[in-house]
């Protein structure tokens, strides 16, 4: 893969000369290959939009090169940025900024009839792109009459007008539910997979950003640490199951296996010769003795208490 994006110590300062200089960018460098999927990430002033504007071709760095598939973006003039903006970029921005008084065929037409593309090629290419994100049946719908994600859907097919080199999306799924904001990062994960299209994804959100291919976190103006990211999305991450040990599945069923066993081993005490209780039983007889004796001493209790109680009353 060869690199698309290079920044070589770049620096990016405001109101230059002024007492109140401001440097926002303090040496970025950083590299991006064709066909990858990066995050840059990090907190509000972190400098990651003014980032965005060196990458997106929106603003000029201060010092250090800046080269956007080999085109020396510091070194170009106003007419040479708007081209390469239009040639080599497509954006992609929260706020979808579609054009609201025409309808989304239109809108993803534009940046062709601005590059110069004839009608024919333009009618064509724009219903194809909008039947790339699925809403080829709400072409002639304007902005107004469409859903957030489905204005979002219409932004994403018109970055890809012009073929560009790079796809910068600007958190496109902040103004999202989390069902459509899916859905769009989605259609992202098949514009780099299948259409090999390079993506720069600027966002807040770490889940996200551990969707990418590499994550690049920026702090007061430096990057602070690039580590990978899955590079899939998060409806396709499949749960980490659990390997099945087969030494403990040994092991599990021995126990059992000796533990019945030992019940089988157990030795109940009883007699072995069942004639044995017969035998030793009582005979009627001495049953019949055993219950007279029971009676009688019941009898000579009774009597005690008879004798007692007339004395009692004498």
């Amino acid at each position: 893969m060869s690199t698309i994006i290079k920044l070589d110590n770049i620096v990016k300062k405001f109101y230059i000369g002024e007492p109140n200089e401001l440097e926002i960018l303090h040496g970025i460098s950083l590299e991006v290959e064709e066909g990858e999927f990066v995050a840059i990430v990090g907190p509000s002033g972190s400098g990651k939009s003014t980032l965005m504007n060196m990458i997106g071709a929106l603003d000029r760095p201060t010092s250090g090169d800046y080269f956007l598939d080999g085109i020396n973006v510091g070194e170009a003039d106003d007419e040479e940025l708007s081209d390469i903006r239009n040639q080599k970029v497509g954006f992609v921005f929260q706020t979808y900024n579609l054009i609201p008084k025409v309808n989304a065929w239109k809108n993803v037409e534009l940046p062709m009839l601005y590059g110069g593309m004839g009608r024919e090629e333009r009618n064509k290419r724009s219903m194809e792109l909008l039947k790339l994100v699925e809403m080829d049946d709400r072409a002639k719908h304007l902005p107004e009459e469409l859903s957030g994600g489905q204005k979002q859907r219409v932004a994403i097919a018109r970055a890809m007008a012009n073929d560009p080199a790079i796809i910068l999306a600007d958190e496109p799924t902040g103004a999202l539910d989390s069902k459509t904001g899916r859905l769009v990062m989605d259609i992202f994960h098949k514009l780099n997979k299948e259409q090999h299209k390079t993506i720069v994804l600027i966002t807040h959100s770490p889940e996200l950003a551990e969707e990418t291919d590499r994550i690049i976190q920026i702090k007061d103006g430096v990057i602070t640490e690039v580590r990978k990211g899955s590079g899939k999305p998060l409806t396709q991450e499949t749960e980490k199951k659990p390997t099945v040990d087969k030494e403990f599945i040994d092991n599990t069923i021995k126990e059992i296996s000796d533990l019945f066993e030992q019940i089988d081993n157990i030795v109940v005490d009883e007699p072995k010769d069942k004639n044995e209780v017969v035998e030793n039983a009582p005979s009627e007889v001495e049953v019949e003795e055993k219950d007279n004796k029971e009676k009688a001493s019941a009898e000579d209790v009774n009597n005690s208490n008879d004798e007692k109680k007339e004395v009692e009353d004498k």
